[in-house]
């Protein structure tokens, strides 16, 4: 024998256990004895051995309901030994004496048959792990319960959604979902701290459980928002429930720790399957309902009642979104190029690239028309990516074109967009100075910090910046000058009729001479004959763009070159 393993035939496997707190037993089921570990007593919290030195006295103190007990893994396993013993694991609660903390065992051990085949003895481990238990629980809870308010969190939610309704829909019933919005949290935020907030948040979820049946249910949607699911719902009875919340909630101020708040809740619901027939529906359709009682009034009720015009639109909405992500995918995303010249040599200063998206016809889609789908379904910044991706390649193919292209104002305040911008302009040397970027005034009047930031970071790769469509806002020359733009885009509608009409040609006259005194290029659009061309020049506009000079036309790089 190797000193190995005589050094291994001299371990103490008790002794072992007992060093890491395991307690050793060996259960004699004829007899019911339980012959248990020198270090038992201790560990379990038992005053005497004696209390447990049966099957039946150690099971007066495990709670049975906590988990399978060692009898029902021994006695009824229904396993048979084939020679080797049986293995078997339970984890249950043990009670030490009346009134004493209860500890949670992991009890492992392998069970023998005697010669009838049925267990006669069993040898095994109890190892307490209340601590561990502790700690699975809060974990099993945090995925399916809400931190703060204690109700199901917005995973558990959804499914139970999908439950009801896959429950619902055999037995030919119905059931109401309502979405729960407590009115001005950010006030609250702003007004008492994140703290309070948070107490308000849990409070109303406390009125609103008091106020459901046994077999509703309540979850935490998002921030500020709770679902409810109302079993066995009809649409009176969903208006019902959702006057007696809205009560409740509002009929007592809550209480914390910076005083009595006032709060209000607004809600929206649906009846399923009448009005939805899928959870996305569900929850889409009374987001829909939140949204409309939002509008009418905070604190009050509505719900989702179907709309022929609505369900039309959503319907065209889907469609126009396949026809836009197909124009992207199938690369039917094209330039237009439209000349914008000199006013007094009539040579090309630069061009404007617009975008122009085929339909799979053939036929080209109205900008007037893609555009506001786009922004409304949120596939705008999407087509600006690819219009700067078209201006960039012309740009690379010729190296004297200079090109000017316009950005959404949903992309103008993505920082995500602006990054890839940023990457795709500095892949080339020299590019970014050939590439005037247009921003509508109305852009820079709703969104003057934002703008003014885009702004800053745009100039500072070497780009220019021109407000298109001057003159249709009420930008203030001063706001110009904050943002630190370098061309203004007089809007065609006034330059249209200025020979004909002296208000629009003393309102360009206006415009021309402050930008002017502001170091600012002028551009005049919708520029359509020779006498407004003239009245321009006199006027001292710098750049003519419109019909008279040429309307936008699918070029390619190497024709633009040539005029450029």
């Amino acid at each position: 024998m190797t000193r190995n393993e005589k050094a291994a035939g001299s371990l103490d496997a008790g002794k072992i256990l007992r060093s890491i707190g395991d307690v050793v037993y060996e259960w004699r089921i004829g007899s019911d004895a339980i012959v248990w570990g020198s270090n038992a007593a201790a560990r379990l919290g038992v005053a005497n051995l004696a209390e447990i030195s049966s099957g039946r006295s150690y099971a007066q103190h495990v709670q049975a309901e906590t988990g399978q007990t060692r009898f029902d893994a021994v006695i009824k396993s229904g396993e048979r030994d084939e020679g080797k013993g049986v293995p078997y694991q339970v984890q249950y609660a043990f009670t030490p004496a009346p009134g004493a903390q209860q500890l949670w065992i992991e009890d492992t051990g392998r069970w023998f048959a005697g010669a009838d085949g049925l267990p006669a003895r069993a040898h095994g481990v109890v190892r307490i792990i209340s601590e561990r238990h502790e700690l699975e629980r809060r974990l099993a809870m945090l995925a399916e319960f809400d931190a703060l308010t204690g109700e199901y969190n917005r995973a558990r939610l959804i499914e139970l959604l999908g439950e009801a309704l896959s429950n619902t829909v055999p037995l030919h019933s119905s059931f109401g979902f309502l979405l729960l919005a407590v009115d001005n949290l950010d006030r609250l935020n702003e007004g008492y701290g994140f703290d309070v907030a948070d107490e308000v948040l849990a409070q109303v979820a406390k009125r609103v459980r008091r106020q459901l049946r046994s077999g509703d249910i309540l979850g935490r949607h998002s921030g500020n928002k709770f679902g409810i699911i109302l079993k066995n719902c009809s649409a009176d009875e969903l208006g019902v429930a959702a006057g007696r919340l809205l009560a409740a909630v509002r009929e007592e101020t809550i209480q914390t720790d910076a005083g009595p708040v006032a709060a209000t809740v607004t809600m929206g619901g649906v009846i399923a399957p009448r009005h939805a027939r899928s959870v996305s529906e569900i929850l889409s359709r009374a987001h829909e309902a939140l949204k409309s009682a939002r509008q009418r009034r905070s604190g009050s009720f509505e719900a989702y009642r179907p709309s022929v015009e609505r369900e039309a639109l959503r319907r065209e909405s889907a469609r126009a979104t396949d026809e836009i992500v197909a124009a992207l995918n199938e690369r039917r995303i094209t330039l237009a190029f439209e000349p914008v010249v000199e006013t007094h040599s009539r040579d090309i200063a630069f061009y404007e690239g617009l975008m122009r998206a085929q339909r799979a016809d053939g036929r080209i889609f109205s900008n007037a028309d893609i555009v506001p789908v786009a922004e409304r379904l949120g596939l705008i910044r999407l087509l600006d990516h690819r219009v700067f991706e078209l201006a960039i390649e012309r740009l690379v193919a010729s190296p004297d074109l200079r090109c000017s292209v316009n950005v959404s104002p949903a992309s103008i305040v993505d920082p995500d967009w602006l990054v890839g911008f940023s990457a795709l302009v500095g892949t080339y040397n020299g590019i970014a100075e050939r590439l005037i970027i247009e921003i509508t005034e109305t852009t820079a009047i709703y969104n003057i910090d934002d703008t003014r930031s885009f702004v800053t970071r745009v100039k500072d790769l070497g780009c220019g910046i021109a407000i298109d469509d001057f003159g249709a806002g009420y930008t203030s020359f001063r706001n110009l000058r904050k943002l630190g733009v370098d061309i203004v885009k007089i809007d065609g509608a006034f330059v249209q009729n200025m020979t004909r009409s002296a208000d629009d040609r003393a309102f360009v006259h206006t415009m021309i001479d402050l930008s002017r005194r502001l170091g600012l290029k002028t551009v005049a659009e919708w520029v359509q004959d020779e006498d407004t061309a003239h009245a321009l020049e006199e006027l001292g506009c710098n750049y003519l763009q419109g019909a008279l000079i040429g309307l936008a036309l699918p070029q390619e790089a190497s024709e633009l070159a040539r005029t450029a």
